[in-house]
This record gives structure tokens, sequence and C-alpha cells, in this order.
């Protein structure tokens, strides 16, 4: 099986293992972008996955408006499709939230943490094709739940039993999606994405890694709102240097 099929295969087992799921309180509904948005995640993967990467990035799970709408992790919209050149038809979910409607590619707002994060990618690296041939990024969990007032219920919020449940099917997935890309570099985008990351090299004992993580992007960071894209920009190179990998064309 060659990297994209085996990518494709499992994030749509990732995506029944979330399907099977059933949340109680404070979740009051459930957006799975790798069902309702398997087009545009599967343009994602066929564009930029086929073959094997240096470096991984890893988010957490999609925002809102980012992959919630897209299917492409840290989607938004404006670097999805121009920078990425990727457009697709949306679908919906099983139950949308009346404040958090599914527009797909027609989305008005802004994904904040996607327009940062890919907007530094393409100061580094310039064309999309010039960062892909060496890196990839993904969501450690494909899922955005919301509370009954529409907010964004983080992963840390969920019970422990549900969570546990959760983190057993996307770390079967990481691992497999690591095993398919073979990178050597391992950066999370968060402490969390990068606590994630070192489960997942420390199952996978046949390989070794540079691991490490970035600021997280997201508008709700004091220090990102302060600090991007300098200091993000400070610790890509830094652990592209720690790997021996060569530094992004536009440093």
């Amino acid at each position: 099986m060659n990297c994209v099929d085996e990518v494709l295969a499992a994030a749509r087992e990732l995506s029944d293992e979330m399907n099977a799921l059933h949340f109680s309180p404070p979740v009051a509904c459930t957006y799975n972008p790798l069902d309702y948005a398997w087009a545009g995640h599967e343009a994602y993967v066929r564009r930029f996955a086929s073959t094997p990467k240096q470096v991984l990035y890893l988010g957490m799970n999609p925002g809102p408006f980012g992959m919630a709408q897209t299917g492409v992790p840290f989607g938004e919209i404006p670097a999805v499709t121009l920078w990425m050149g990727i457009t697709a038809s949306i679908g919906q979910p099983p139950v949308t939230h009346p404040k958090r409607p599914i527009q797909g590619f027609s989305c008005p707002r802004s994904e904040v943490s996607g327009r940062r994060l890919w907007g530094l990618f393409e100061q580094l690296y310039g064309p999309a094709p010039v960062f892909f041939e060496h890196a990839y990024v993904a969501n450690y969990c494909p899922l955005i739940w919301m509370s009954e007032s529409g907010a964004n219920i983080p992963p840390a919020q969920l019970p422990r039993e549900q969570a546990t449940r959760i983190d057993a099917a996307c770390q079967r997935h990481l691992v497999r999606l690591i095993r398919a890309l073979r990178p050597t570099c391992l950066i999370g985008v968060g402490a969390y994405a990068m606590q994630q990351l070192q489960i997942a090299a420390d199952t996978i004992t046949e390989s070794s890694f540079t691991l490490g993580s970035i600021l997280h992007p997201s508008p709700a960071s004091p220090l990102s709102n302060k600090c991007w894209p300098d200091k993000p920009r400070e610790q890509i190179i830094d652990l592209l240097r720690r790997a021996s990998l060569p530094l992004p064309p536009l440093v």
C-alpha cells in the first residue's frame, strides 16, 4: 500500500471509530469532518501525502471555521483554496448546532489559527508544493465538540472515560500515520500535541525521532498574539537544525 492509500485508510478507520462514540454533557453537539467533509480531506491527502516526509506537524483538533468547514487541518479557507489549490463539496453533520453552521468553502469566517500557521509556512517556503515536499500537517483528533451555547469544548474538558476511548483510537491513527509517512522530526503545534507525539514515538521503537513543539497559533493565547510569527519561526529553525534537516528556503 502506498503512502496515500495508507493515510486515507487510516483516516477512514479513525472516522468510523469516532462515529461509534457517544458523548454526554457538557457536549451538546459533535462534528466529525472526516465524515461530512471527507471530500476536502481526501483532496488534501491525495495532493500532499503521496511521498514520505521529513517533518510531521501535529495539531490538536479542528477549529469551527477551519477543518470543520473544509476537512483540511487548520483549514483557513483562503489558505486551502489559494495556497493549496483545493476546493471540494462539503456535506453536513447529522446534527448541526444553530450557532455553528457548516457552510463549507462558502464560510465567511476566518480560522485565525490556520491563517497564522499556513501563513508562516508560506513565508518560510513560498509555494505550497515546496513546503509539502518535506512536511505534512495533521490533527491528533478529528472531532469538534460544542456546548449548548455553541462554545468550543477542548478535549481536556471531556469526561475521563470518553477521553480515554478517544485517545486510544487517535493514538492508533497517529502511529499508523507516522509509519506511513516516515518522518524523522515530529513537531507538536502546542504542548498538548507534543505530548501525544511523545506517546506515539515511544510506541514506535524501531525508529528514532527529533521531537519538539512550536507556539500554538490560537488567538486565545496571549503569547501567540504577542509573538507570532517570530517565536514559532525560531522554534522551527531550531528543530530542523537539531534534526539535521535543510532549513526553509526563505530563511
